[in-house]
């Protein structure tokens, strides 16, 4: 008699899944630049550090643009002077001209220049309101809430204006996870995605926690025909900061479930110059080599299609001793769960 080791045949609820390697992308990514030049005069944070849309995080001085803007100031209040004496000109020469002592060029000459300074003090008006702004631009706020990179400009520096990068700002809460599936499975994702959100695991390669749980939000807008894959998103909370830009994980993507599933550990399934197969352990103790056609695989266990019924006992380990109708010795118990998940 050979010794083998058995399990039964189960059936049960598995869950319909498709497992790929992605990569973690930060939700967005800002690099901060200055609208204006200047000297930088503090840096409100430290490289790594967590910033709120809003915070104030560089200081330049904003000293030259006050001072413009005091000029401008004052060159408002001279043109309005100007302009008011203008317009007492315009008034006096349209009486005159009404009497008939000045000609109508004259006239008209008064009221063009008082035009002309009316329209210097609208221009006067934008330039402060510029330079106003410029100062405001000294002062630069984080655009998002998100972790800080590394500090491209220290304190002490004078920046300009649209240049370098000052900062690298990644939102981490949420953040993507990409990755990529076949185009097989294309058709039954949209199906499902269409109806409700379609969970998503990512977990480390290392797998010592428990992973972190997410919704597909994303499918590409074509096929990448070189690899006939398809790429997908997936947003994840990322509250525990668990997840970090740039990092490999291992992703879960669970499209739906199959009721009554025929199940078998996935050592039972060989193959054969005929295909898959299994032994069966009939009653007599006697191995009988039954073909099968297999579905899903998951972790532990594969989906048999057709070929065994639950309930049937088949050989987990020592099948390279056994030939067909050989008898066999059971030397461990039968496991009754061919448990796991994920294909």
């Amino acid at each position: 008699m050979t010794p083998v080791t058995v399990a039964k045949v189960t059936q049960r609820t598995v869950p319909i899944e498709v497992r790929a390697i992605g990569n973690v992308e930060a939700y967005s990514t800002i690099s901060v630049k200055s609208q204006v030049g200047g000297y930088l005069t503090y840096v409100h944070f430290k490289e790594g550090d967590e910033v709120h849309k809003g915070e104030l995080i560089f200081q330049i001085d904003p000293r030259p643009a006050a001072e413009q803007v005091k000029q401008l100031e004052a060159n408002l209040a001279r043109d309005t002077a100007q302009a008011k004496n203008a317009e007492a000109d315009a008034e006096r020469y349209g009486a005159l001209f009404r009497q008939g002592i000045i000609s109508k060029q004259q006239y008209e000459g008064a009221h063009t220049n008082a035009d002309a300074l009316n329209a210097a003090i609208r221009a006067d008006q934008a330039a402060i309101d510029n330079a106003k702004l410029q100062v405001e631009y000294c002062a630069i706020r984080s655009p998002i809430t998100g972790r800080t990179g590394n500090l491209m400009v220290k304190e002490g520096n004078l920046v300009k204006a649209n240049d370098i990068p000052l900062v690298t700002i990644n939102q981490i809460r949420p953040i993507y996870a990409s990755f990529s599936v076949p185009e097989q499975e294309l058709p039954q994702i949209r199906k499902f995605m269409a109806s409700r959100p379609l969970p998503v695991e990512a977990s480390m390669p290392q797998g010592d926690k428990l992973p972190s749980r997410g919704t597909l939000s994303f499918i590409d807008n074509s096929v990448d025909s070189t690899t006939g894959t398809i790429k997908l998103k997936a947003t994840f909370p990322n509250d525990d900061h668990r997840l970090w830009p740039g990092q490999f994980v291992n992703v879960v993507l669970t499209v739906s479930s199959r009721p009554n599933a025929t199940l078998v550990p996935s050592q039972a399934v060989q193959t054969g110059q005929q295909g898959q197969f299994v032994y069966v352990v009939k009653a007599d103790q006697s191995a009988q080599m039954r073909p099968v056609v297999i579905g899903r695989q998951l972790a532990t266990a594969t989906v048999i299609e057709s070929g065994l019924e639950p309930g049937e006992t088949v050989v987990t380990d020592g099948q390279s001793r056994l030939v067909p109708g050989a008898k066999v010795q059971i030397v461990k118990g039968v496991n009754n769960e061919s448990g796991g998940s994920g294909l």
